[in-house]
């Protein structure tokens, strides 16, 4: 039987010799070797040409997401799995585009991880559970399958006053401002916003703000359609 050939990127050397000795007793497994860091990970891909390289998404000698770059621009048939406690919905944006397949969270139990590592060894792609089934991974579903931003934002339903909201928090309005200039009260606003945020599967202004500059769409939102009208 073909072993699952896995290289581990992880910082915390506890957490990294923990993980190894785990995957070690799988019999479907072989950890062809693990760093502390992502310094030479080209060379070493090259030249251990692992199926996985489990990543840790927060290391704090590297950029986790250009290491990912580097590795699918240069090895694609590499999948990549990043690891991280509880991941945000940018990050695991971000890292969907740049091409991880997967995703374990820190506190998974053992049979989630592995079932997560083989799940991606045969072509699957594996969002965290806390998203998977929310409107987010909707998004996150198009960004796999290299839908441009303007579809990946129409897969969320949003009214026009909705996406004059968003433009108007893209440009950093509060929502005093952006009742102002949507001629609205600012208990609609702030109901438009939660609206929005329970939309995206969101939690903050500044991660809507965030999601709207993925978008050329939002950027004629208001030119296109009445501030007065709803």
């Amino acid at each position: 039987m073909k072993k699952i050939s896995i290289l581990l990127i992880e910082d915390n050397r506890l957490l990294r010799e923990g993980i190894s000795t785990l995957l070690k007793k799988q019999s479907d497994m072989n950890v062809v070797s693990t760093v502390g860091n992502g310094e030479n990970i080209l060379a070493m891909i090259g030249k251990l040409k692992p199926n996985i390289v489990l990543l840790d998404l927060g290391l704090r000698s590297r950029n986790s997401l250009d290491i990912v770059k580097l590795v699918r621009t240069n090895f694609q048939e590499t999948k990549i799995i990043v690891m991280d406690l509880i991941p945000l919905q940018a990050d695991v944006f971000e890292f969907v585009q740049a091409g991880v397949s997967g995703f374990i969270l820190k506190d998974a139990n053992i049979d989630e991880f592995l079932k997560t590592i083989r799940s991606v060894y045969q072509g699957a792609k594996v969002l965290p559970p806390h998203l998977t089934g929310s409107l987010f991974s909707q998004i996150v579903k198009h960004a796999i399958n290299g839908s441009k931003p303007s579809v990946i934002v129409e897969s969320v339903r949003m009214t026009k006053r909705e996406r004059q909201v968003i433009e108007l928090i893209a440009d950093g309005s509060t929502n005093k401002e952006i009742a102002q200039k949507l001629h609205l009260s600012p208990y609609t606003v702030k109901s438009h916003v939660h609206n929005i945020l329970e939309k995206l599967a969101l939690n903050t202004r500044v991660q809507i703000a965030k999601h709207a500059h993925l978008s050329e769409s939002y950027k004629t939102a208001i030119d296109t359609t009445s501030l007065i009208s709803e």
